[in-house]
């Protein structure tokens, strides 16, 4: 398509967690990634916060050591895609100041907004996708508006978090078509912005950046920035992804019924669709797709790997990998205590911010490594439910990918087939899922070839089938598992209250 094999590509991923990028050139192999860690803000029980700005040093950092550890290929670069958490407000006012930290998918603040929005709209599930989260991006400027009015009244400019890198990078105001449906002011099925869902935030459409699809070209790294990093003028910038729909491209998970877990800071279970097919009830969320005329359905759990690095945290082990072994080495099949995962409260399927993690059976003889095995089996348990929640939607599993950092560990991907009952395959180069997408996304948009000749389905390294011997043990500790949810629920809510 007129571009050679000197030319690379470059996948940028704005992560909660950390900045991610990859460089792969045009037989899509990877030469080069880097990975540098972001902070998190909790002023305040339940808020999640962070410094866009912080986005930005940890982007050039990053970019320093890709061009410190490839630097022939680096000056190469042709293309860029951006991925990123979704749901964030970054809030813009007059010539593109910040107004105010982003508040981030993970913060519970916005609850009572979402009844608000939801009485303004009723029809606001159908035509988002799915009904108003605290989560989401809307609740939070309601609950801006009225506690922070001010600063509300100062906006000129919403983004989601990679837009605001794009914005430093383009100087453009453009979204994609998969982060703008996690704002809840996406018509999912129309693909263009609701102005009665903008109304019910108290927005309008003039505030929203330009919606594009994320295979196409977004705008041109500015001249300065481009002389700045050894680049050649006029290096474009693909739409991209959320970071969900740019998993499901690294994965080629773009057809109908393709699926995939993401196991990072947060879990989702992702299905690909041809159709835009919403079912609110179920709380599973319908989404257009960042490739054009498709859309997905996604059980969004707020709680993932991060449960596993919180635990060795609070047990003082430093080295995971060491914990885990500890783990392998003890335990076989579900066993006691039982875990909670709800650090963060959760999303899919019961939409309860108040929910927290909780230890039940703890005894003189649980070990460090029995409370570790519990918090991979919550984790896998709350899977369990993502798929049960799907099937209740409309589309049954029975097999999917992997991507995301906690799908290094083979032990915790084989429980959780055996607790899922589904059969898993894991690709090389698992760590890397959205910022790969996003390199694929950017050659979509530099050589305008057809999405099924680019986003093809990676080498499988490994299966994980489920071990039918352990099906009813499991089925009886999932059983557990949502009883202890259901009985301490009420004990949340009162929590908070006080």
């Amino acid at each position: 398509m007129g571009h050679d094999q000197g030319t690379v590509l470059l996948g940028l991923d704005i992560g909660t967690s950390a900045v991610k990028t990859v460089l792969a050139d045009m037989r899509q192999t990877v030469m080069a990634s880097t990975t540098v860690p972001l902070d998190i803000s909790r002023p305040r029980p339940g808020w999640s916060e962070q410094e866009p700005q912080d986005w930005i040093a940890a982007t050039h950092e990053a970019l320093e050591a890709l061009k410190d550890i490839a630097p022939k290929e680096f000056a190469m670069v042709r293309a860029i895609g951006l991925s990123g958490q979704m749901h964030g407000a970054v809030l813009l006012g007059a010539d593109d100041r910040l107004l105010r930290p982003a508040i981030l998918w993970n913060d519970g603040r916005a609850e009572e907004e979402c009844a608000e929005m939801l009485a303004a709209m009723p029809d606001l599930p159908m035509v988002a996708g799915v009904p108003p989260m605290p989560g989401l991006t809307a609740p939070k400027l309601l609950w801006l508006r009225k506690r922070e009015p001010e600063t509300f009244g100062a906006i000129r400019t919403v983004l989601c978090p990679k837009d605001f890198v794009r914005l430093h990078l383009t100087g453009a105001r453009v979204t994609d078509m998969s982060d703008a449906a996690g704002t809840l002011w996406l018509d999912q099925a129309r693909r263009r912005w609701s102005d009665a869902a903008l109304a019910a935030s108290g927005l309008a459409a003039s505030q929203m950046p330009r919606l594009a699809e994320g295979t196409e070209i977004s705008g041109e790294v500015r001249a300065e920035l481009c002389a700045e990093l050894g680049w050649a003028p006029g290096v474009i910038v693909a739409g991209g992804a959320g970071d969900a729909a740019a998993a499901a491209v690294g994965l080629g998970a773009i057809g109908e019924g393709d699926a995939f877990i993401s196991l990072g800071t947060s879990c989702q279970v992702f299905a690909s669709s041809a159709h835009y097919r919403p079912k609110p009830e179920t709380l599973v969320h319908a989404f257009a797709h960042c490739v054009p005329d498709r859309w997905f359905q996604m059980a969004a759990m707020l709680n993932g790997a991060s449960c596993l690095s919180w635990v060795a945290s609070t047990l003082g082990r430093a080295d995971i990998e060491a914990l885990l072994g500890e783990v392998v080495t003890e335990a076989s099949g579900p066993g006691e205590p039982l875990f909670l995962p709800y650090l963060a409260g959760e999303r899919t399927p019961h939409n309860d911010t108040n929910a927290r993690g909780v230890f039940f059976g703890l005894g003189q003889g649980t070990t460090a490594a029995g409370m570790t095995r519990a918090v991979l089996e919550g984790v896998a348990y709350s899977i369990r439910e993502a798929r049960d929640v799907l099937a209740s939607a409309g589309t049954p599993l029975s097999a999917a990918g992997l991507t995301g950092g906690g799908t290094r560990s083979a032990f915790w991907l084989q429980m959780i087939s055996d607790v899922t009952g589904l059969a898993l395959w894991r690709p090389d180069g698992t760590e890397l899922g959205p910022a790969f997408g996003a390199a694929r996304l950017a050659r979509l948009a530099l050589t305008g070839e057809p999405v099924e000749t680019v986003c093809t389905k990676p080498p499988v390294k490994d299966w994980f089938v489920p071990d039918a011997r352990l099906a009813d043990a499991y089925a009886l500790g999932f059983a557990r598992y949502r009883s202890l949810y259901t009985a301490l629920k009420p004990e949340f809510r009162r929590a908070v209250a006080k």
